[in-house]
C-alpha cells in the first residue's frame, strides 16, 4: 500500500478518535447512552478504515499489475533487441573472416609473385 493511502488510514482513525472524545466530554447522555454512541462509532470508524483499507489495497494491486505488465513488455523488447544484436555480430564475424581469407590469399599471391621474381632474377645472373 503506498505512504500516501495509509495517511489517510490513519488520518481517518486519529480523527474518529477525536471525534469520540470530544463527543464523550461534551454529551448530555448517560453513561449507557455514551457507551453504546462509542460503541457505535468506534464501529462506524472501523468499518471506516476496512473501506479504506481495500480501497489502498486494491489500488496497489492494480499498481502493481500495471507495473508487471509493462516488465514483461520491457523484457520482450530486450530479448529481440539482444537476437538483432547477436545476429549483427555473427554477420559481421563472417563478414571479418571473409575479409581475413581474402586478405592472406592476396598476402600469399604477393610473396609467392615475390618469391618467383626473385628466383627470375637469381637464374639470370
Amino acid at each position: 500500500m503506498a505512504e500516501r493511502d495509509w495517511d489517510v488510514v490513519k488520518a481517518l482513525v486519529v480523527g474518529g478518535l477525536i471525534g469520540a472524545a470530544i463527543g464523550i466530554l461534551f454529551a448530555p447522555k448517560s453513561g449507557k447512552e455514551t457507551r453504546q454512541d462509542l460503541s457505535l462509532k468506534a464501529d462506524e470508524l472501523l468499518a471506516k478504515a476496512k473501506e479504506e483499507y481495500e480501497k489502498a489495497s486494491e489500488k496497489s494491486r492494480e499498481a502493481y499489475e500495471a507495473a508487471s505488465v509493462r516488465m514483461n513488455e520491457y523484457e520482450g523488447a530486450a530479448k529481440e533487441k539482444a537476437e538483432e544484436i547477436a545476429e549483427k555480430a555473427t554477420e559481421l564475424a563472417a563478414q571479418g573472416a571473409e575479409k581475413l581469407a581474402d586478405s592472406s590469399g592476396r598476402f600469399k599471391k604477393a610473396l609467392d609473385a615475390g618469391m618467383e621474381a626473385y628466383r627470375e632474377e637469381k637464374n639470370k645472373v
